[in-house]
């Protein structure tokens, strides 16, 4: 039986969300690769509340400098970033 390898992909935290996690990236070697085997990753990873703000309602997720909507596959060397929702007035 093969085993399957690890995807490693590059996660970036901007903003509110950098001072969330207490750091600005990082890499991470998942076996499941897509944005929701990532979050999976990163609960291994970081505390309760760094979860909940990369979770929250409007923070957007990019791979590669593109925003995606769903869940979607990543392949090693992909950069992934979390975005706050963004705010004027």
């Amino acid at each position: 039986m093969r085993s399957a390898a690890a995807t490693v992909v590059t996660v970036r935290f901007f903003a509110s969300l950098r001072e969330a996690v207490g750091r600005d990236s990082l890499d991470l070697a998942i076996l499941d690769p897509c944005v929701s085997g990532l979050r999976k990753g990163l609960g291994d990873l970081l505390e309760e509340g760094a979860l909940r703000a990369i979770s929250a309602r409007g923070v957007q997720v990019c791979v590669n400098h593109n925003i995606v909507r769903g869940d979607v596959r990543l392949r090693t060397g992909d950069e992934v970033a979390f975005m706050p929702p963004v705010t004027g007035g």
